[in-house]
């Protein structure tokens, strides 16, 4: 798309280079015609427009190549410099244009010197005021985008989305059921390391990294409880993605969506709230008391003498006192005790019968 712009570019300045060569020859032979015969003088005219309406399509074309390679050494970086001078500058000069049309309008000076000098001064005092104002505030843009980007997020608070919560997968149902509510912000960096991961040489790693890009797509085409959006906000003086994430959340005034449990710990260190999906599953879990019977499968061994170890369906730990010689079957067990950690929830038990 851009090549054909560019191809459009040098044609419509080969065309213009010529136009205004055969122009310009064409006002000099009227010029030196008129010349000749009111005067007398004897100036030679340009009797052949071709070779010079070539010349100018050359010089047209010659200025388009050269804009167009100016235009490569316009880095991102530097036009977020000059971006914010160059608006500055031409809201200053149109702002001075109109109060001066505003002026003569109602003093209809009849001096156009005194015009000519009026235009000049405003446009010169408010030009300066745009200079000034936009080489001093150029440091401050980038703290504007994020304040307009911040305004656009208004609705509900951000969920700034970690690399974790993709490939974990569950955000999607949890998304699907309404109970998150505000724009879930994906940044790009995450986006690259999704990408890295499922670019990965190692066959569980490249398919964990592709089960998170088809999350974030299903959820951009079939979710339309929460509102996905990616952002281009990027701390490069920060090279940890943990760091980046918690900074984006900061920017935004919004919570991290994680499953890291280092990153949740530098995020409350750092003031910004968290948002733990395994907290909310285990949180889910149905309670269980001390005393309270229940059956399980025993699938294994414990790590202690005589137990053995069973799983719920929402995949809680189930250990066994006396379960080591029944693995495989069904049995009847007492709660004695509930361990809540941060990597889940374990519960102690007391085998009571064999069920078969």
């Amino acid at each position: 798309m851009i090549t054909a712009i560019r191809i459009i570019f040098v044609i419509a300045c080969v065309i213009m280079g010529t136009l205004w060569a055969v122009l310009l020859v064409d006002n000099y032979n009227d010029y030196a015609s008129e010349q000749n015969t009111r005067l007398g003088q004897d100036i030679i005219q340009m009797q052949d427009e071709v070779p010079w309406g070539i010349f100018g399509g050359l010089m047209g074309g010659a200025i388009s190549v050269g804009v167009i390679l100016a235009l490569r050494f316009v880095t991102q970086e530097v036009f977020e410099k000059i971006a914010p001078a160059v608006l500055c500058i031409v809201l200053g000069m149109v702002v001075g244009y109109g109060l001066v049309k505003y002026i003569t309008h109602f003093t209809k000076p009849t001096d156009p010197n005194v015009t000519l000098f009026m235009y000049t001064s405003v446009i010169l005092i408010f030009g300066f005021v745009g200079i000034s104002l936009g080489l001093t505030m150029a440091s401050n843009w980038e703290a504007l985008k994020k304040a307009m980007h911040r305004r656009q997020f208004g609705v509900g608070q951000a969920k700034v989305v970690d690399t974790s919560v993709i490939i974990d997968g569950r955000i999607a149902d949890i998304c699907k059921t309404g109970f998150v509510e505000g724009p879930l912000l994906i940044p790009r960096f995450v986006l690259k390391e999704l990408q890295n991961i499922a670019d990965s040489p190692d066959v569980l790693r490249r398919a964990r990294g592709r089960r998170g890009l088809d999350i974030i797509k299903d959820m951009q085409e079939n979710n339309h409880l929460v509102e996905i959006q990616v952002v281009e906000d990027d701390p490069t003086e920060i090279a940890e993605v943990d760091g980046k994430l918690v900074r984006v959340a900061r920017d935004y005034g919004g919570k991290i969506l994680t499953n890291d449990l280092n990153l949740n710990k530098v995020a409350q260190i750092e003031g910004v709230q968290v948002l733990n999906i395994n907290d909310l599953a285990n949180a889910l879990k149905p309670a269980v008391l001390p005393d309270e019977q229940m059956q399980v499968r025993i699938v294994k061994e414990g790590k202690e003498a005589f137990q053995g170890v069973g799983y719920l369906d929402d995949g809680t730990m189930i250990v066994v006192d006396g379960g080591k010689d029944h693995v495989g079957k069904d049995v009847s067990v007492v709660v004695t005790s509930v361990l809540q950690t941060t990597a889940g929830r374990m519960i102690f038990t007391k085998l009571q019968s064999v069920l078969s």
